[in-house]
């Protein structure tokens, strides 16, 4: 199976017309702003995209408009796993796995209630497995909604020697326990991609294989030069490093609609529409931090510029 490139897998934002269908002509826009900004890959029809929020229908159809809007230029992964029952998740992924995006990634929270062990998860998982084609690449998200669950340590090993997964998007926050995943999964096509940004260089230095959180709405490019830089130049990836995890506190302000306002002011035509969230909540202060952040980012990035080869300008 084709292995997943190391780098910023954007958490993509679903934009939305004022009637609150989904707004195809700025979704490429979109793409085109993450591809820019020098992303390995796009997640799209994840928790940022407003999945749980989407019907089937509109799900596909997203993922197949982001693939379309790549047009090649790097892959598409995503996800939409939100059905309860072991049969819907099955023929859900099938159908995603037809809309041309390189791996279907699995929400860890479905496999189990939060009150049932792992045991239950891994009868889930092989009957899920046993239920799927070998050759989709697959991939798990340590997703918070409805419940975050993270995948242990058994769980993990299982995965990794299963073969069918490549991708893990950790939520663990913790140092410590990444390096546990990432020792389990050494010498694996396994990777683990980072979503908290305060501890993705210790993840990097660990061997974590990039970035996939929230914050690449808001500076990917920053981002992608950390991921590619990190390792020859110590000391400025240090300094972005500080600057990263400080500005990653504006996730908790009121996520996504601060992220579709910062994306309007990167001159991505995108309103604030929002079906998870009012965004008549989104208060003239909050938006003053955004536009503060965001002048901020901008001299980082005329500062820190990923180039052609994973350089600098």
């Amino acid at each position: 199976m084709k292995s997943i490139a190391d780098g910023v897998w954007p958490t993509m934002i679903t934009p939305f017309q004022e009637d609150g269908s989904i707004d195809y002509q700025t979704l490429e826009k979109l793409v085109d702003w993450y591809v820019e900004r020098g992303v390995a890959g796009l997640f799209a029809v994840c928790q940022s995209s407003e999945m749980f929020f989407l019907s089937l229908k509109e799900r596909l159809a997203l993922s197949r408009a982001c693939v379309k809007a790549a047009r090649g230029r790097v892959p598409v992964i995503a996800s939409g796993h939100v059905a309860e029952t072991l049969e819907d998740q099955v023929e859900e992924a099938r159908l995603m796995a037809d809309t041309g995006v390189q791996a279907v990634v699995l929400l860890v929270n479905r496999f189990a209630r939060y009150n049932e062990g792992d045991d239950v998860f891994r009868r889930s998982l092989d009957r899920f497995l046993s239920l799927m084609p070998a050759d989709i690449l697959l991939g798990f998200y340590e997703c918070p909604a409805p419940y975050k669950r993270l995948l242990s340590p058994a769980l993990m090993k299982f995965c990794v020697e299963s073969g069918r997964f490549g991708f893990l998007k950790d939520t663990c926050c913790r140092t410590d326990d990444i390096a546990a995943k990432l020792a389990i999964a050494k010498g694996s096509n396994f990777k683990l991609f980072n979503a908290n940004a305060a501890t993705l260089l210790d993840s990097l230095k660990a061997g974590a294989a990039g970035y996939s959180g929230v914050m690449t709405n808001f500076h990917p490019d920053l981002y992608s030069w950390l991921c590619a830089n990190w390792a020859a130049d110590p000391e400025r990836a240090r300094e972005l490093q500080d600057f990263l995890g400080l500005a990653s506190v504006i996730e908790s302000q009121y996520y996504p609609v601060n992220a579709m306002y910062a994306l309007s002011l990167e001159g991505v035509p995108c309103g604030l529409v929002s079906r998870r969230a009012d965004p008549s909540r989104f208060s003239p202060s909050m938006k003053l931090e955004v536009e503060q952040l965001m002048r901020i980012s901008r001299s980082y990035s005329a500062r820190f510029r990923q180039g052609a080869a994973g350089g600098m300008k």
